[in-house]
């Protein structure tokens, strides 16, 4: 039976296949390779932020057939929907911009933390706003369905509860954009960085 190798001064034989350490270029490559993805993801739930909530104003804007059939803007809630679609939709094109600037440079618009908070915050108060438009919005509609309103105007109703679908979207979207954006805050309060995510 053949004994194995002697080594100088006892030293243990290096193994066949030694564990090579990831260097910190390539852990910091990945790891702003993730961040780009989480911000692309959260981009992708902003365009769909913008697209239904700006559809859902145009289409309440439009809801106006003929002189004799109803005006959306003679009820306060189709108002408030109207009004609440387009503040979000332009809410949504700046965290657009924002979300561009931040995945093509590498830094946020505003000072990290600042636009951390900003996100968050507004996106939990933009999405109150909406659902809490949509709810009146729904309300009245179903209200206007026991009365001649939509017996006679059949397309006022339908063209409504068409504008509040596309609303309820849009605040869907919003809100799964509030969850990632909460995340990154709590990211940022454990690590101190949002590049640990």
């Amino acid at each position: 039976m053949r004994s194995p190798p002697s080594h100088r001064n006892g030293e243990t034989p290096p193994s066949p296949h030694p564990r090579i350490p990831a260097s910190p270029h390539f852990q910091s490559t990945v790891t702003v390779q993730k961040l780009k993805r989480f911000n692309s993801l959260i981009l992708v739930f902003r365009f769909a932020t913008f697209i239904f909530s700006l559809s859902s104003s145009v289409f309440m804007a439009t809801n106006s057939r003929d002189s004799d059939s109803p005006r959306w803007y003679d009820f306060d809630a189709f108002r408030y929907v109207f009004a609440a679609g387009a503040i979000v939709a332009l809410y949504s094109l700046f965290e657009m911009v924002a979300s561009v600037w931040e995945i093509t440079r590498g830094i946020t618009l505003l000072p990290e933390i600042v636009q951390l908070w900003f996100d968050f915050g507004h996106d939990q108060v933009f999405a109150y706003l909406l659902i809490s438009a949509e709810s009146a919005g729904t309300v009245l509609a179903k209200t206007l369905k026991g009365t001649n309103t939509c017996t006679a105007w059949g397309g006022f109703c339908v063209q409504s509860d068409i504008s509040l679908a596309l609303g309820f979207a849009g605040f869907l979207f919003l809100g799964l954009s509030s969850l990632m954006t909460g995340f990154r805050v709590v990211c940022f309060m454990i690590n101190g960085s949002r590049f640990h995510l």
